[in-house]
């Protein structure tokens, strides 16, 4: 029988058995490995994003403003209770931020869009007309602000060309004025933003399959029933992770208001990003200015959550 069971074990290829009858456990670094590789990064990111996150939310629970430190302790909900009921600059802010992300978002979708389906075109110069779409959104948030403030300056921007053609006054400025100071910054804003829309649907629609359209103009489908039928639904997935994405970084829009009105005339577009840059580094509330990004961390994830759901974003399409 023993011998016979040799001769099973070498047909098989199965390694003789150990004395004591006792197998030779496998490895378990091989399985570790991938986890022992990643492990620096994964610290990384705690260190440098969960950390501060984290510190936010302690912060929030706290009344800390290291120019009146016998205030600071424990606060509990305090703050919370303050911004929702005592603060109005809360609800003015955040109705302006919501207002700025709507006007914005909608505009920079259009024109990019526009401009994308432009330069999609075959022309003479399009590498040269593509470079030109969008080189702004290679230039800085602060540069960008910095050129539209020499061009909306009152001694040598527009004001004083058009005023020289008789188009208004001299030592206008639109940026002080609460009527123009709106349509100005969006303007601004506009410039750097529409190239973001514009790169990401232009790399959308090099995918989109020429039988497609061949197929639509046999059966007789106009331009417009093209753009209907087959752009449109093409770029869905594209539309709506950029307009997620650039409402997010335009409800976090700090830079270019900061530096174009400093959230003036009379707090006319003070966004509440800004209104928790001025609390934090101005009024050196850090408590409260933490609750306040609490808060806005909220709405964000909220909102965020609820536009992808209701776009369906990444769902099978039926």
């Amino acid at each position: 029988m023993a011998q016979a069971a040799a001769v099973a074990r070498e047909s098989s290829g199965a390694p003789p058995p150990r004395p004591g009858g006792r197998r030779r456990r496998t490895s378990a670094t091989p399985r570790r490995l991938p986890y022992l590789l990643i492990a620096p990064a994964v610290l990384l990111m705690l260190g440098f994003i969960a950390y501060p996150v984290l510190s936010v939310f302690y912060y929030s629970l706290q009344n800390y403003n290291p120019t009146k430190p016998w205030r600071n302790g424990f606060a509990g909900l305090d703050n919370f209770v303050a911004i929702f009921t005592t603060d109005t600059r809360f609800w003015g802010t955040l109705a302006f931020s919501l207002k700025w992300v709507v006007v914005e978002v909608v505009l920079q979708l259009v024109f990019g869009l526009v401009l994308a389906l432009i330069v999609n075109q075959t022309f003479v110069g399009r590498a040269l007309g593509r470079a030109l779409v969008f080189s702004p959104w290679a230039v800085s948030g602060v540069l960008t602000s910095a050129i539209w403030v020499l061009l909306y300056n009152s001694q040598t921007g527009i004001t004083r060309y058009l005023a020289d053609l008789g188009m208004g006054d001299y030592g206008t400025s639109w940026l002080s004025e609460p009527g123009t100071v709106f349509p100005a910054a969006v303007v601004a804003d506009l410039w750097r933003g529409v190239p973001f829309f514009a790169i990401l649907i232009l790399a959308d629609l090099q995918s989109v399959s020429k039988d497609l359209y061949e197929a639509a103009e046999v059966d007789g489908a106009s331009r417009f029933r093209q753009f209907l039928h087959i752009t449109l639904p093409h770029l869905k997935s594209a539309i709506v992770l950029s307009t997620l994405l650039r409402a997010v970084w335009e409800f976090n829009n700090v830079d270019l208001l900061y530096t174009l009105t400093g959230g003036g005339p009379a707090g006319e577009t003070t966004t509440l990003p800004l209104y928790i840059a001025n609390t934090s580094v101005d009024a050196h509330d850090f408590g409260y200015a933490s609750a306040l990004t609490t808060v806005a961390f909220v709405i964000l994830l909220f909102f965020s959550v609820v536009y992808l759901r209701l776009s369906k974003f990444g769902g099978d399409e039926k």
